[in-house]
């Protein structure tokens, strides 16, 4: 029996995971051959792939990428004739506070451990979405970046404007949303959207993840979650957030001692 190719094509994974036995999840975007565009079911994938993680008490890092020649180029311009329209189409929240489009960045932020992506290549739209939703971001020097979304009369919204707070000075990020102009890994490690720049970003991210995995999980763990609360908490709630956090690891700490003094 002959097998139609573009079912057999749609039917692929889009995303992968791997993770041997140090604690690092490896995610890759696996659509090489369209440069890692977000299709409906890359998206799928994406919060899929999160979700797994999310419950797995083994991961202790996990660094995102992209297979081919490119992080990823964006949103697969095919999707626009499929995108639910009408008012509250996208205001519905599906996924918690996130809707289906934006969980595939959100997810990412919102992992109980840190994330870092290996950018290479072209990191264009909805690709550059998902990278901010890393807490550590490698960047190939001659990686190709852009906020794409107003080359197409669309804003970001897959988390932009919430991700990218606090890392990118406000009056460049407007510039880069305003006039979707490409930037360079380069560009980007002076205004804040990379945090190292490496030509080989993934063995960097690798070696990195690698790092954070052989830390105290617990408190790794703790350090994501007040980081993630701290910018909506005033001064106050912030300390007494640590605190709270702090309580816990004290406590196994010296019962660990105990054990061992016996």
């Amino acid at each position: 029996m002959s097998v139609n190719r573009e079912s057999a094509m749609a039917e692929l994974p889009r995303v992968t995971t791997t993770m041997p036995d140090s604690g690092v999840a490896h995610v890759q975007l696996s659509r090489a051959d369209k440069l890692n565009a977000l299709d409906r079911l890359m998206f799928a994938g994406l919060i899929d792939a999160a979700a797994q993680l999310a419950g797995s008490g083994e991961v202790r890092c996990v660094v995102l990428s992209g297979e081919g020649r490119g992080f990823c180029a964006g949103i697969d311009l095919s999707m626009f004739a499929d995108l639910p329209q009408g008012k509250g189409s996208l205001t519905a929240r599906t996924h918690g506070r996130s809707n289906f489009y934006q969980q595939a960045a959100m997810a990412w932020r919102d992992l109980p451990v840190p994330v870092i992506a290996a950018v290479h290549g072209v990191c264009f739209g909805g690709g550059l979405q998902i990278a901010a939703a890393a807490d550590i971001r490698i960047v190939a020097p001659d990686a190709r970046l852009a906020v794409m979304e107003m080359k197409w009369g669309i804003v970001p919204d897959m988390g932009h404007f919430a991700l990218w707070r606090g890392i990118v000075r406000e009056d460049h990020l407007r510039e880069l949303t305003y006039t979707a102009r490409e930037f360079s890994g380069e560009e980007a490690l002076r205004l804040g959207f990379a945090s190292h720049l490496d030509a080989d970003p993934l063995a960097r991210a690798l070696a990195l993840a690698g790092e954070i995995a052989g830390k105290d999980p617990a408190a790794i763990r703790g350090a994501k979650a007040l980081f993630n609360q701290a910018p909506d908490m005033t001064q106050d709630q912030v300390l007494i957030a640590e605190s709270a956090a702090q309580e816990p690891l004290l406590a196994a700490k010296l019962s660990a001692m105990q054990r061992t003094e016996r």
